[in-house]
């Protein structure tokens, strides 16, 4: 047998490293959790949709004000000052998503996550107009003609109206909403107004309609670090293989013991109906969110053909393996990381929440006039001038009264008090003199009170320096 020539070129051969994406067509099901699931979507929805339209103290309640560099929060004003409760909002946020996610898993994404949530919104308009999984399949091979496109049309058009009024809610919460409505009226929008409208509604278009799993497979970070947070007695999605396999088809009625098979009939409807298209029974995979689509239909399906409920549930990989109770289950949630967990989410609460309830809605900046480093009055003491920013976060007006102290013979050269409107920003200029002998050659501190006239408590100490020759 003769052998090929060596110098004979091969011919080159391409190599596709990368699956072509196939898209999921994900089966409706009704059961238990899809009912709180739904109630998710409605409660998430509810509060970002109808947040907007709360009146309080005749504005709008939420109200992230970006031009006034006001944050409305119901009768709580925040400035650029007070950052720092961003920061502390920010930090229970992540705390209290570690803590979730040690418990039970990624019950976040299954539930509240705003992916997951406009995702479902998308594909209940997708099968209120398409039809269930076997026509939406059909429609997809189908060639283009006059009915599939007024289907896809009309899904489009849809989609079009929840992605635009989705971004028309976000940029209300930063321009009131009614200014924002005379400008879509008058066709007065603003640029900046108009790209967040357009870009908002076209991403979540993007992600919910067209992206969907590969969001949550590819795209979203918490997939990924989310394994450092998990152990061996986070509850999550599980299916018991002891119990299911051998997997098999049989007859309603037929002991499956007997016929050498599990309690799983190999349906595929958890395949199914899963939203990242994963098969459960391959153990905890990354692309689960943990939605109990699974539990739901298989929980179905195991009364079909008479067997207990259960087959998939969720669980712990301890309980798994052990054979661990719910009382079990429940008693191993107390453990180190939750406890940790738990003490720095309730320590940096309660910090926060003390210094909201102590916080002072007053806010003074003094910038001292550095054109003059000092100079004498007509009286023969020395004079500097200052300018006081006196910021009231309440929403009503107060008056003023400023005092200083420090040095001896301090005080303010004429007018001592300043009314300050609600929520608002006023200057204060304060000339402060004192005698040359009153402190030493060069910078001196001293104090700066400003007290409300109408509530004692209502008041603040800065220091400033006060330059003598």
């Amino acid at each position: 047998m003769s052998q090929p020539d060596s110098t004979t070129p091969e011919t080159p051969q391409k190599v596709s490293f990368y699956e072509k994406h196939k898209r999921i067509q994900a089966k409706s099901v009704r059961g238990l959790f899809d009912n709180w699931r739904i109630a998710l979507v409605i409660l998430t929805q509810a509060i970002f949709y109808g947040g907007l339209w709360l009146e309080w103290n005749d504005r709008q309640a939420l109200l992230f004000h970006l031009v006034e560099r006001k944050f409305y929060i119901f009768g709580l004003v925040f400035w650029p000052q007070d950052v720092i409760y961003l920061s502390a909002l920010l930090i229970v946020s992540a705390y209290g998503l570690f803590l979730v996610t040690a418990i039970a898993g990624r019950l976040f994404c299954g539930y509240a996550c705003p992916q997951t949530v406009y995702t479902q919104v998308f594909m209940w308009l997708e099968n209120w107009v398409e039809g269930d999984r076997n026509a939406r399949l059909k429609l997809d091979k189908a060639p283009m003609d006059a009915r599939k496109f007024r289907l896809r049309a009309t899904k489009y058009a849809l989609w079009s109206i929840v992605g635009l009024w989705t971004g028309f809610t976000l940029v209300g919460y930063f321009t009131p909403v009614k200014e924002l409505i005379n400008n879509v009226l008058t066709n007065t929008l603003g640029p900046w107004e108009t790209f967040w409208i357009f870009f908002y509604g076209g991403f979540t278009i993007l992600m919910a309609g067209f992206m969907r799993e590969q969001v949550c497979k590819h795209m979203c970070p918490y997939a990924r670090f989310q394994s450092v947070m998990f152990d061996p007695d986070t509850l999550i999605i599980t299916y018991d293989p002891e119990r299911g396999e051998t997997r098999g088809i049989r007859k309603k009625g037929v002991d499956p013991k007997a016929a050498g098979l599990g309690d799983c009939v190999d349906c595929g409807q958890c395949v199914a109906v899963c939203p990242t298209g994963i098969d459960i029974r391959n153990g905890l995979q990354y692309e689960c969110i943990g939605c109990a689509a699974c539990i739901d239909v298989c929980d179905q399906v195991m009364d079909k053909v008479g067997l207990p409920r259960g087959l998939i549930r969720y669980s712990t990989e301890n309980a798994m393996a052990q054979h661990l109770t719910r009382k079990d289950i429940l008693a191993h949630i107390v453990r180190p990381r939750i406890l940790l967990y738990t003490f720095i989410l309730a320590i940096i609460v309660g910090l926060s929440a003390w210094f909201l309830a102590h916080r002072i809605p007053l806010k003074v900046d003094i910038i001292r006039d550095r054109s003059v480093l000092a100079r004498e009055a007509d009286d023969g003491r020395i004079e500097n001038v200052y300018m006081l920013q006196i910021m009231n976060t309440e929403e009503q007006a107060h008056r003023f009264k400023v005092a200083v102290d420090g040095l001896d013979g301090a005080e303010i050269e004429g007018e001592t008090e300043v009314t300050v409107p609600a929520a608002s920003l006023q200057s204060f200029n304060a000339i402060v003199r004192v005698p040359p002998e009153a402190g030493k050659s060069g910078s001196n501190r001293i104090h700066f009170e400003i007290v409300a006239t109408d509530n004692a408590d209502i008041k603040v100490r800065e220091k400033a320096a006060f330059l003598l020759p």
